[in-house]
C-alpha cells in the first residue's frame, strides 16, 4: 500500500514538472484559496452599480435632450431625430470612455482622494447644467441645421460626460457596457427630444437640463459613500 501511494505521488510530481509555469501558478493559487471563496463580485452589488450607471446615463443625456428639443422646434426634417440620436449618442458614449481611461491613468496617484475628485467633477458638471438650463439657449442662434453644426453640438454636449467618466473608475462594472448604455440612452432621449420640440414641447428644454444637473450632483454626493 505504501509503495502504491509513493508511486502515485511520484507520477503527480512528474506531471507538474511538465506543466507550464502559468499552469503551476494557477494550481498553487487554487490550493491556497479558502473553500467557498470567490473572486467574482456579488451579483446584487453588480446589479446595484449598473442601476447607478443607468441613472448617470439619464442625467448625462439631459444636455443632448435639451438641445434636441431646440433643434426639433426649428426643423420639420423627418430624419432629424435619427441624426441627432446618432451624433449625440456616439459622442456621449465615447467621451466617458476617454474620461475613464484618463481616470485609470491617474488613479494610482490620487487613489486616496478619488471619491472626492469624482464628487467634485460630477457636482461641477451638474452645476454647469443647472446654470445653462436657467440662463442659456444656444438653439436660438441656429439658422440652418447642417452636419458641421451637429458635430459641433455633439462635441459641446458631450464634454461634460468626459469629466463624469472619471466616476466609472470607482465602480466594479464593465466599462464598455456602461459607455454603450450611456450612448443608447442619449440616442433615445435625443430622438424623443426632436419629436417633442416639433410638437411644441420647447418649454421642457431648460427644465431637462436642470433636472439632469440635480441628478448629477446627487450622484456625486453618493460617490462619497462608496
Amino acid at each position: 500500500m505504501v509503495r502504491i501511494i509513493a508511486e502515485s505521488d511520484n507520477r503527480i510530481k512528474y506531471k507538474r514538472m511538465l506543466m507550464k509555469p502559468a499552469e503551476q501558478s494557477a494550481i498553487a493559487l487554487q490550493s491556497t484559496r479558502p473553500t467557498g471563496q470567490s473572486t467574482q463580485p456579488h451579483p446584487s452589488s453588480t446589479r446595484y452599480q449598473m442601476f447607478e450607471v443607468m441613472i448617470l446615463a439619464v442625467a448625462l443625456s439631459m444636455d443632448a435632450f435639451a438641445v434636441s428639443i431646440g433643434l426639433g422646434s426649428k426643423s420639420a426634417s423627418r430624419g432629424l431625430g435619427i441624426q441627432a440620436g446618432l451624433y449625440f449618442g456616439a459622442f456621449q458614449a465615447l467621451m466617458p470612455f476617454i474620461g475613464y481611461l484618463g481616470g485609470r491613468g491617474v488613479l494610482g496617484w490620487v487613489d486616496a482622494y478619488a471619491h472626492w475628485i469624482a464628487c467634485l467633477l460630477l457636482s461641477a458638471v451638474g452645476a454647469k447644467m443647472i446654470y445653462e438650463g436657467l440662463h442659456e439657449n444656444i438653439e436660438e442662434d441656429i439658422a440652418a441645421i447642417t452636419n458641421k453644426l451637429m458635430l459641433m453640438l455633439a462635441v459641446a454636449t458631450s464634454l461634460d460626460a468626459m469629466a463624469a467618466g472619471f466616476s466609472l473608475t470607482l465602480l466594479d462594472i464593465n466599462v464598455y457596457l456602461a459607455c454603450a448604455l450611456i450612448g443608447l440612452t442619449t440616442f433615445a432621449f435625443s430622438w424623443a427630444g426632436v419629436g417633442l420640440g416639433r410638437h411644441g414641447g420647447a418649454y421642457l428644454e431648460g427644465k431637462a437640463e436642470v433636472f439632469g444637473g440635480i441628478v448629477l450632483i446627487l450622484i456625486g454626493l453618493k460617490m462619497l459613500a462608496i
